[in-house]
């Protein structure tokens, strides 16, 4: 059921994240020249970078998801066996490069803001900073899941099918949001 439950909410989360889309493309389609001025001062390999990053967190996040499907919350070798990770080493590494996406989006909002693209500067910057900043409140909301669950699985006295069905459906919204993430790197910073 709770599987069911995150899969139908998702669903609206891609139906808000459709309208921020269909926001973005709709002030593009009217402003061109604007968008050309204005996406110019994008850095992209600094985006690329940070969307690597994000991207390779959803790998992590599906090995702890496996470690969690064989009940297995921490490690049992040492810190540099990897194959022998559970759960929470893998959802400490999901955390960490979730963390860092977050600290380099903040690095590329003070950049633009230091080239004069803020909120309220123009279409652009406001379809830029509302889409890209719902997606990184959606970043931090992953980042919390990631820490309640590893809590929960220091909590527990037998890790278990509950514990474990927990870090699947938080998977899951991690996986939505970098592939969300993918769409909006391809829209802004690749479609010119």
């Amino acid at each position: 059921m709770v599987s069911v439950g995150t899969v139908v909410w998702l669903s609206s989360e891609l139906m808000f994240f459709a309208g921020l889309f269909a926001m973005y493309f709709t002030l593009r389609s009217t402003s061109a020249q604007m968008w050309a001025d204005e996406t110019a001062k994008l850095n992209f390999p600094f985006a690329l970078i940070n969307t690597i990053v994000l991207v390779a967190s959803s790998f992590t996040c599906q090995m702890g998801v496996f470690a969690a499907e064989r009940l297995q919350p921490r490690r049992t070798g040492g810190v540099f066996a990897f194959s022998r990770w559970g759960m929470n080493e893998w959802f400490i590494l999901t955390f960490l490069m979730g963390a860092f996406f977050v600290a380099g989006q903040t690095t590329e909002y003070a950049m633009l803001v230091s080239e004069h693209v803020s909120l309220s500067s123009n279409a652009y910057g406001s379809a830029f900073y509302m889409t890209t900043g719902f997606h990184g409140l959606h970043v931090i909301g992953g980042l919390v899941a990631f820490l309640l669950i590893m809590g929960r699985s220091y909590a527990a006295k037998k890790f278990g099918h509950f514990e474990a069905t927990s870090a699947i459906v938080t998977s899951y919204y991690w996986h939505f949001v970098d592939v969300v993430w993918i769409g909006l790197f391809l829209v802004i910073y690749v479609l010119k």
